[in-house]
């Protein structure tokens, strides 16, 4: 049976480095729904969130291979399939995770700094100029404005009520009547079960042995590399240098930024 492994957060983390995105997955899913003698396509997935448009594209891509190979799609939860983890992990006609998985966090969040009160301190001045009241919208340097947090409001219940609707048209009848289960809150896999968010515990392998025998054979499908990436990317002299340091800078920032993702569910 074909699986494909999606992990990490999702959607762009840096200007040089690019998490889960469909572009990204795509050429996998392709090659793995496409597997001839397969009834089943196995997704696992590792996934703290990130990118919710990035997630519902994974997730559309994901079902209409389905429908289009008229495969059946089997989701196996690794440590987290949290917010956009989650949402992808809807793709599947059968979601199992381990009982110490993390699962859920069905919600929208935004974040950020604000700096006007430091740079006042240190006596820097913030100059914009724009066509447009609220092109500068929650600009980090300027004092919050309550109309400002509303638009943000506003487009965040937009995405959550998404979401929400996708998870109900996706779990339907199998969801127990608890008032927490769009709040955000996140689970464990045996809590995701009584919640019905998950189907079953266990794990890939065991599954599908106990469905097609002890002779199925699971086969990974894994990204191609490119001829870059296996010699080592390309260029000369200086611009390559130059490169390669504002990579290790942004790697840097990137990696802070991708742990406060895992860190939120204490991994």
């Amino acid at each position: 049976m074909p699986v494909v492994r999606l992990s990490g957060v999702i959607g762009a983390v840096s200007q040089f480095r690019t998490g889960l995105t469909l572009s990204g997955v795509a050429p996998q899913l392709e090659r793995a729904f496409s597997m001839k003698n397969a009834p089943v396509v196995g997704i696992l997935i590792n996934s703290p969130g990130g990118s919710p448009v990035q997630s519902h594209l994974i997730f559309k891509r994901i079902r209409a291979l389905a429908e289009e190979n008229k495969k059946e799609v089997v989701v196996a939860v690794e440590d987290v399939a949290a917010s956009g983890g989650y949402l992808i992990a809807l793709a599947g006609d059968v979601i199992i995770v381990d009982q110490s998985s993390v699962v859920g966090s069905i919600g929208v969040v935004s974040a950020g700094f604000g700096f006007e009160k430091l740079i006042e301190k240190i006596g820097i001045e913030r100059r914009v100029y724009t066509a447009g009241e609220s092109k500068a919208m929650l600009d980090p340097f300027k004092p919050e404005k309550e109309t400002d947090i509303q638009h943000l409001k506003s487009l965040q219940r937009d995405v959550h009520d998404m979401f929400i609707d996708l998870v109900r048209a996706r779990r339907g009848e199998r969801l127990a009547d608890d008032p927490t289960l769009f709040s955000g809150a996140f689970w464990s896999g045996t809590r995701g079960l009584e919640l019905g968010l998950i189907d079953r515990i266990g794990d890939l392998r065991s599954y599908l042995r106990g469905r097609f025998g002890d002779k199925v054979r699971m086969v990974l499908v894994a990204p191609k590399r490119g001829v870059l990436a296996r010699f080592g990317g390309g260029g000369a002299g200086g611009l390559a240098s130059a490169a390669i340091a504002a990579n290790m800078v942004d790697s840097a920032v990137s990696t802070l930024e991708e742990r406060a993702h895992w860190s939120r569910f204490g991994l």
